[in-house]
């Protein structure tokens, strides 16, 4: 019942966005955006993922800190980079990571965890070997990087996810 409800909400808000955004409550528009709304929620249904439990919510406030402390800390080192600061070039690259972490909902958080960090982006995942690909602007130790990753972000992930 509570989906149904809030799929009805989602459905209602959509068509009001579609009214709002078209600047009209002509009736052509009004059948045209319960058309969209009705097909937009039909396809966040079919795409939602399973409800995925999470534990350890102190190890997820302490993944957070370290997060934002490496966005603040990949920004200054990609600062000095762009403004050659440095006094060398990058020598970007991609690197293969082993995972040991499979829950979908842990692989959507260290995507973004990844992708968030300036200077890196998620490039690949092979779910057969459970292979992590990311492309790094400044590779200079490929197994501090593979340290990062596993031991900072993967092990907290595997105790919050299941």
């Amino acid at each position: 019942m509570r989906t149904w409800r809030s799929y009805l909400l989602l459905t209602a808000s959509s068509l009001a966005l579609w009214l709002v955004l078209n600047q009209t409550l002509a009736p052509a528009h009004w059948l045209l955006g319960i058309a969209v709304a009705v097909a937009a929620v039909g396809g966040y249904a079919a795409l939602r993922p399973p409800p995925t439990p999470m534990r350890r919510a102190g190890v997820a406030l302490v993944l957070t800190a370290l997060v934002l402390a490496d966005i603040v800390r990949s920004n200054v080192a990609v600062g000095r980079i762009v403004l050659g600061a440095h006094g060398r070039h990058p020598c970007a690259g991609f690197l293969d990571i082993p995972l040991e972490l499979r829950s979908p909902a842990g692989l959507s958080v260290l995507a973004c965890i990844i992708t968030s960090t300036p200077g890196t982006a998620w490039a690949g995942y092979d779910s057969e070997r459970s292979i992590l690909t990311i492309h790094i602007l400044d590779l200079i130790d490929e197994e501090a990087w593979i340290g990062i990753i596993k031991n900072r972000y993967e092990r907290r992930l595997l105790e919050i996810f299941p």
